[in-house]
């Protein structure tokens, strides 16, 4: 779909992903609803837009988690911009690296609140608006972690699943739709999850992973909204171990698996 002068909708935009997928859409015409629940990082991503995009720039401080929350945001974008032609699902959370017998079921909450039923509740408060344009779209960010387990981050990995299932299912059902609906996978992004978490980062002992930018992360989601991908893989990390899921699960799962002891 054609990105200038479209407008939309980014959760996270407040950091990372998120914000550089708002600058991103800026630059590219669009006018966008920031969201984010810390105030000071909608803040932070207004001050590092460029001269007169700004204008085209509406800040939302929402908790996606809430679904009422949710449908006041529905009627403050409405309100400010006028109609909402797609969405991006970014804001997520991982939780501690620790094996799921260590999380307590109310970390388990929190994880599946924010990665799944965050972006169900916006899917589901925006989709009739967006059933009304004549072309919209929604992207929603699972992680390569939906199609290969991490030891450490199992649960996270089992809430982004969860969010490739819901996303494709909608890809499905909304086939032959004016909605396009696309589902992003990165890879390691050099983005500061684990604080934004609330949680300490796993020491690397010394390894250097592949990682990707933020910035060179939202081009490759900006350049699949535009196209309509029906997926897209984020970092070499992710088209790699992709392709090895392809040739034998159980062998990339073991690897994976050994990787990921070594270092917790």
């Amino acid at each position: 779909m054609q990105i200038q002068g479209r407008k939309f909708v980014v959760t996270g935009g407040g950091n990372g992903i998120g914000r550089q997928v708002v600058l991103g859409l800026l630059q590219h015409g669009a006018a966008v609803a920031a969201v984010d629940v810390n105030v000071d990082a909608l803040g932070d991503t207004r001050a590092l837009t460029l001269d007169g995009d700004s204008e085209r720039l509406s800040t939302h401080v929402t908790n996606v988690t809430d679904r009422p929350s949710v449908a006041t945001l529905l009627d403050d974008v409405t309100a400010f911009h006028g109609e909402v032609d797609g969405i991006v699902n970014v804001a997520g959370i991982i939780h501690r690296f620790v094996p799921v017998s260590d999380l307590s079921f109310e970390e388990l909450e929190r994880i599946m609140n924010v990665n799944l039923w965050g972006t169900v509740n916006m899917c589901k408060t925006f989709l009739p608006g967006l059933r009304e344009r004549p072309a919209a779209a929604i992207v929603n960010i699972s992680s390569l972690s939906a199609l290969l387990p991490f030891a450490g981050q199992t649960f996270y990995g089992a809430t982004k699943a969860a969010v490739k299932q819901f996303s494709e299912g909608l890809y499905q059902e909304l086939s032959g739709t004016n909605v396009a609906v696309t589902t992003v996978f990165p890879g390691n992004i050099s983005t500061d999850i684990s604080g934004n978490s609330r949680v300490k980062a796993i020491d690397p002992k010394g390894r250097k992973a592949p990682s990707t930018t933020p910035e060179a992360t939202a081009t490759k989601i900006v350049q699949g909204l535009e196209k309509g991908s029906f997926r897209v893989l984020v970092g070499t990390d992710a088209k790699i171990l992709d392709a090895a899921t392809r040739i034998s699960s159980r062998i990339a799962t073991e690897f994976i698996g050994r990787q990921m002891k070594s270092v917790l």
